[in-house]
């Protein structure tokens, strides 16, 4: 039995060979988890991917909610139960002097929450990954263009997977292990 494969990835020598067969399998299948790599950005192809789902925003608004009420609630409880103090006859629970804390920590908290779920959702820290096995995956970031059918998916099917890919005449094929 062999080791499970990460994807089935294809090389191609320019961009709009990538775009068309990103096109290509994501006509002949919606569902597929396609990733893209290239030495800068190709316009349509963030559509063409549009295969996950990205959580960041959801996770940035907990964060800023924890950090804002979170903050307010503190300052509430030290200066109206904990520890009460008259100053300038104002009272103990004056909202208004908690909200620059309270509005400097709902950007704080925004802010860490949304960089760890980027990089949760990037998978990083990544040491080693399975792509780096591909001898030719280094020009990824120089002038070649790579197409990655990863092998996640429920509804992958390897064969079907490499039939796809070379009905695309890339340069080559390569199957990605674990």
């Amino acid at each position: 039995m062999s080791a499970p494969l990460y994807g089935i990835m294809a090389e191609f020598d320019d961009a709009g060979a990538l775009l068309a067969a990103a096109g290509r399998l994501r006509q002949e299948s919606p569902t597929a988890q396609l990733e893209a790599f290239s030495p800068f950005p190709i316009t349509g192809l963030d559509e063409l991917l549009a295969g996950r789902d990205d959580r960041t925003p959801a996770w940035m608004l907990l964060g800023g909610l924890l950090g804002g009420v979170g903050t307010f609630a503190i300052e509430w409880y030290s200066a109206v139960i904990d520890y009460p103090i008259q100053v300038g006859g104002r009272p103990p629970a004056s909202w208004q002097a908690f909200l620059p804390p309270a509005i400097e920590m709902t950007i704080l908290g925004a802010a860490l929450f949304g960089v760890l779920a980027m990089l949760v959702a990037s998978r990083l820290p990544m040491v080693r990954h399975p792509l780096f096995a591909v001898p030719a995956f280094e020009r990824a970031s120089s002038d070649r263009f790579f197409l990655l059918i990863r092998g996640s998916n429920v509804h992958f099917d390897a064969e079907r997977a490499r039939a796809s890919l070379d009905e695309l005449a890339p340069l080559a094929v390569w199957d990605v292990p674990s």
